[in-house]
């Protein structure tokens, strides 16, 4: 009985495990099904508990997410690429997050919501009117599309994500007059940004605008001659792949197809560039193909009515001649929007002069055909209006007037201000004539002599002057003829790209997250920096030469070159890609792109016209114009930049290279920080690390780090004082204060001891400085740079004692200033043992 017994039990024990295992088997079975179903319906809505809609081919995925990471939780409903989770392509609630996690996406009286669970509120929804029917299934499909049906998945499609936009334009969506792609505000918030890119319904062929706000950023249209601004691939992409409509004056032998676009997405960026992507399988990573605006210039009316922009010069805009910036002021510090104005309006006294090289905006009537340019000119001057006027290459559908078997140009007229003017044009450009009074010429032409021909007819006196100079001449055919040579190459892209990138798949992230920077084919680079010819080259880096390029449309890029003698040149040149990449920030110089091929690798960033920080204020002359006001918001925007490095970003980094060679200006004189290869990442709420191998630059490292390899946060800030005390003095920290034998931090701290802190400030700042600032930032200076790092203020506490007018300032103390001994570096207060930490090499020119 007992043996019966025991086998009984045995036999119910292991049928019990065989029942467990079953229902631990159909749970996690269910689990699996659930997380990557593709349909929501009224009884299966999906809740933020990390469960997402998958499309059927594993392409899309949708759910709750959190833009890049941000720590105050807001919550949306958004699509993104299962491939690429970090590339969000449509978001519901974009401008109505939730808070907290108790979000629900659902369908409820026939309409798609995303719900608040806890409150029962409605933060988005579809709004179709209300719906008595409960059969309705949401859908993603393949193609990114969010369908709602009515009743299965063959019912009749009542609602689609690809007829509501975000900022991203999808293959299989089709633009046309109710489509818009709308910005983010920024890279952290998908709200309704500033920036809207839709069809111009004002122009009779397919052209497309972008709008700032109610303003007109930049158009494919709009130009004398008509420029095509848009590459076919993407035209055929905004028209559904339809031949048909494709741009009139394509170069493309064939049609594009549909499988041409896999893997694609156009996005409009918060920032204002209509950006074309096309993702690369082995590489893992979006290779940027397509983008506008690429140059300043390129930006609708950039120099204002009036005003002409040349991309390849560094003041960029001026105004015609005859002609005044309408604020001389806000002109002067670089806001040339409100363009130029003529000093005298209308006037019998008007004569023209010749712009050239230029492209325009449309002209008012585009009138006859005609070879008599005098007859032109006429027609101008019969209307006080006119602007100006040009005679171009006959189009078959202009109005004829007289015999036209013989005439093959047409006469256009301008009879609104001149708006988007552009110098230095690739594709010919034209002769546009200008209509302004002689006296305002100031004497740049020639006055006639008082006889005229009696048979022209005209009480006028006509003068056609060139007011473009030889030498202005010849730049811009050099750089026509460099535009053009890019252009030859551009006509290659996608698949030559590609195959680049499926060659140089050597390079990934070490961790296998894909790397969201565009790759640039070494090509396109040879034919930007002419080869790397001496004269593109901006300076000599510590692991490489830097040179500058131009890339089609003017876009000027500044291109370091890993040098192969650099031992350590590959490990930093990974580290400035990855860290680089997810960086974002006003005062952070930004990368453009990357190239590997072979031996060669080489960074891409935003190319800098002013320079370094160091090339202003250790000359002499260029000193002179950093004046008080420009310098003091230099040192809070290098504060700004540290705070994001340290505090902000997505990582914790601490740069350890921080001094004026690596300080860049832009073209308003903003700071960005730049050369990251150094940089180290500290996860969580680390704020201090060590190393064996000891990097930087003499002068600026902090002594725990040259003599123990001890670095931090408050390694930047030591490098931090030391920049900020050379910008007010206008003196190196790497050399002696002359006759003093001093360094600057030791001289600075006499002076301080000795109560004549006004003694270390740059001569050429008399007149303009203000000495509650000035006082102000010398003691911040000596505080970042006291010895003990536990001593030095973090980066939020300096930018509160530079920025409030309230805020008390320690007592610095005595600095870790260092005397220079033949070729031996001495701490003055420290009995350590001496370390030659190694010096990196400085650029002395802009990137």
């Amino acid at each position: 009985m007992d043996h019966r017994a025991s086998t009984i039990f045995r036999l119910v024990d292991r049928l019990l495990s065989c029942v467990f295992l079953i229902i631990i088997w159909s749970d996690c079975s269910c689990h699996l099904v659930c997380s990557n179903r593709d349909v929501i319906t009224q009884r299966t809505p999906l809740r933020d508990n990390r469960e997402t809609l998958v499309s059927a081919g594993g392409i899309f995925e949708l759910g709750f997410f959190t833009p890049n990471g941000t720590s105050d939780g807001r919550r949306y409903v958004g699509i993104w690429y299962k491939f690429s989770p970090s590339t969000i392509v449509w978001v519901a609630n974009r401008n109505n997050p939730l808070v907290d996690p108790s979000g629900v996406f659902s369908v409820r009286d026939g309409n798609l919501h995303v719900l608040n669970e806890r409150t029962g509120s409605s933060l988005w929804s579809t709004d179709l009117g209300i719906s008595r029917s409960a059969n309705q299934t949401v859908m993603l499909l393949d193609s990114g599309n969010l369908v709602l049906i009515e009743g299965t998945e063959k019912g009749e499609s009542l609602w689609e994500s690809f007829q509501y936009p975000t900022d991203t334009f999808l293959p299989g969506m089709e633009i046309d007059a109710n489509l818009t792609l709308t910005s983010w505000i920024n890279k952290d918030d998908p709200g309704r940004g500033d920036f809207v890119f839709k069809v111009d319904d004002r122009e009779r062929d397919i052209h497309f605008i972008t709008m700032n706000k109610s303003i007109p950023y930049w158009k494919s249209g709009d130009k004398i001659p008509i420029s095509d601004k848009i590459p076919d691939i993407v035209v055929n992409l905004l028209t559904k792949f339809n031949s048909a409509t494709s741009n009139p004056n394509s170069t493309a032998n064939k049609p594009f197809k549909k499988d041409d676009y896999n893997g694609s997405r156009l996005v409009i960026t918060f920032d204002g560039y209509i950006q074309y992507h096309n993702w690369v399988k082995l590489q893992k990573s979006w290779q940027l193909i397509w983008w506008e605006p690429t140059d300043r210039c390129s930006i609708f009316n950039a120099c204002g009515n009036f005003g002409s922009c040349n991309a390849t010069n560094s003041l960029a805009c001026k105004c015609l001649p005859g002609f005044k910036p309408s604020d001389p002021e806000k002109w002067n510090s670089g806001d040339f929007s409100g363009g130029c104005n003529r000093v005298t309006q209308c006037s019998k006294n008007d004569t023209f002069v010749t712009v050239k090289l230029m492209s325009a905006g449309k002209p008012d009537s585009e009138g006859y055909q005609t070879d008599d340019e005098t007859e032109c000119m006429k027609e101008c001057l019969r209307s006080c209006p006119c602007k100006a006027y040009s005679l171009q290459a006959a189009k078959n559908t202009s109005l004829r007037r007289g015999d036209s078997s013989t005439s093959t140009r047409s006469c256009s007229i301008w009879l609104e201000d001149l708006r988007d003017l552009q110098e230095g044009y690739a594709d010919g450009g034209l002769s546009l004539l200008v209509r302004v009074l002689s006296s305002d010429l100031e004497g740049n032409i020639q006055q006639p002599p008082e006889d005229r021909s009696p048979t022209k007819g005209t009480s006028f006196l006509v003068i056609i002057v060139s007011i473009v100079p030889c030498t202005s001449y010849l730049v811009n055919l050099e750089s026509i003829r460099s535009d053009q040579r890019s252009k030859e190459l551009l006509k290659l892209d996608t698949q030559k790209r590609i195959n680049y990138l499926i060659n140089s798949a050597e390079f990934e992230q070490e961790d296998g997250e894909s790397i969201d920077v565009p790759f640039f084919d070494f090509e396109s680079i040879l034919a930007a920096t002419d080869g790397f010819s001496d004269a593109n080259k901006l300076g000599q880096g510590g692991y490489g030469p830097v040179y500058k390029g131009i890339f089609p449309g003017g876009q000027e890029i500044a291109m370091k070159r890993l040098s192969s003698a650099s031992g350590q040149g590959l490990q930093e040149f990974k580290n400035e890609v990855v860290l680089i990449a997810k960086l974002q920030h006003r005062n952070l110089v930004r990368l453009r792109g990357y190239c590997v091929q072979g031996e060669e690798k080489i960074l891409l960033y935003e190319y800098m016209p002013n320079k370094s920080l160091d090339s202003f204020i250790f000359d002499d002359k260029q000193s002179m114009l950093l004046d008080w006001e420009m310098r003091f918001n230099i040192i809070l925007g290098i504060a700004r930049g540290l705070l994001y490095l340290h505090q902000d970003s997505r990582l914790r980094i601490i740069h350890r290279d921080l001094k004026s060679s690596n300080i860049l200006l832009d073209q308003d004189m903003e700071p960005k920080i730049s050369d990251f290869g150094l940089a180290r990442i500290v996860g969580g709420k680390q704020t201090e690390a060590n190393t064996s191998r000891v990097v930087g630059t003499y002068g600026y490292m902090s002594p725990e780090y040259a003599l123990e390899g001890l670095f931090s946060v408050k390694s930047d800030v030591f490098s931090f004082g030391v920049v900020l005390l050379e910008i007010i003095s206008g003196k190196r920290n790497t050399r002696l204060v002359q006759s003093e034998q001093l360094s600057l931090l030791g001289y600075a701290w006499r002076l301080w001891t000795e109560n004549k802190v006004l003694d270390l400030m740059d001569p050429s700042l008399q007149g303009s400085y203000k000495e509650d600032q000035y006082v102000k930032c010398f003691k911040v200076g000596l505080l970042c740079v006291q010895e003990d790092p536990s001593d030095r203020p973090t980066v939020p506490s300096i930018i509160t004692m530079l920025d409030s007018e309230t805020a008390a300032i320690p007592t610095p103390q005595q600095p870790a200033f260092v005397l220079r001994r033949g070729s031996a570096i001495a701490s003055s207060s420290s009995s350590k043992p001496e370390t030659i930490a190694e010096i990196t090499a400085t650029l002395e020119e802009g990137r």
